[in-house]
């Protein structure tokens, strides 16, 4: 995993959730910065800038790093919609600096922006294949002041559509996570959590969350909770399941809370697996890695 800085504290969950997907990505196909610019046609300064916090990425950006890296494409859209909103609702209209792209966008200039390129960049070889083809240029996000009015109704109509997508896919996750633990419990496997419920919260999404509960043993010097014998498995802000609870637990256990143990990666959990992180000297990074997963089990 790289080491990576961690993300400002005061970045909108929302935005930190797609930040932290991309990262991801980006590490587990080991692509490096100029890799990356060579087959998206971004260039490497502007993956730092994203990747980093200071500006959100462009969506053409988001959709080549799915190609790339053979992730879920309507996702991962669906995931930088929901960045892109939470970041123009904390703009409110006031552009961050050193992001003239992101200042365009949101005052709806009429002019085409000029963006930056690393000329460092086209001096690395590109591996030979279908995938050494020549970058495009960046696509430029224009407007006009005439069409502020339906532009407003398309964004509008654009976030009711990602948030039926998203609910869709929260539901049929929930459907087949349910139909797989019942079908080890006949089967003789580990016994699904107890009172699975459906919670629907007025106005948003309706998902399906199990309860978990923590029951602490030391098994070869190591500590387990009942949830998850996972000791490698890579958690992160947006996850759900056994391996979160299981975390969730061993946080408690470490003496740092995570909210409530349900087996969700929200704000809290994250805010707790920083804090440990802190505690044991590791990298703070949000992510619970094999590292963290070793601290954590004693």
């Amino acid at each position: 995993m790289s080491r990576w800085k961690a993300l400002p504290a005061e970045l909108d969950p929302r935005v930190r959730q797609l930040l932290v997907r991309l990262r991801r990505l980006k590490d587990h196909n080991g692509l490096t910065m100029r890799q990356l610019a060579a087959r998206t046609g971004y260039s490497a300064k502007s993956w730092e800038r994203y990747l980093s916090g200071r500006s959100v990425p462009p969506r053409d950006a988001v959709e080549a790093m799915a190609r790339i890296c053979g992730d879920d494409t309507v996702r991962l859209l669906a995931l930088h919609e929901v960045a892109v909103e939470a970041w123009r609702d904390k703009s409110a209209g006031a552009p961050e600096r050193g992001t003239p792209e992101q200042g365009a966008w949101e005052q709806g200039v009429t002019e085409p922006v000029v963006r930056e390129t690393a000329p460092s960049d086209a001096a690395e070889p590109v591996p030979a294949g279908p995938a050494a083809v020549a970058p495009e240029p960046e696509p430029v996000m224009m407007a006009t002041r005439a069409a502020e009015g339906p532009r407003i109704s398309r964004r509008a109509l654009s976030v009711a559509l990602v948030s039926g997508c998203v609910a869709l896919v929260l539901a049929a996750s929930a459907a087949v996570f349910v139909a797989v633990r019942f079908a080890g419990d006949e089967k003789g496997g580990a016994p699904a959590p107890a009172g699975l419920a459906a919670s629907t919260a007025a106005g948003s999404p309706a998902a399906t969350k199990a309860a978990y509960r923590c029951h602490l043993e030391r098994i070869g010097g190591h500590w387990y909770a009942g949830n998850s014998r996972s000791t490698n498995a890579t958690v992160a802000y947006g996850d759900s399941g056994p391996q979160v609870a299981e975390m969730q637990c061993l946080l408690r256990r470490a003496g740092i809370s995570p909210g409530g143990i349900d087996g969700m990666f929200g704000p809290l959990t994250m805010g707790a697996v920083e804090r440990f992180q802190r505690q044991a000297h590791l990298d703070v990074d949000g992510i619970a890695g094999p590292h963290t997963w070793k601290a954590l089990r004693g």
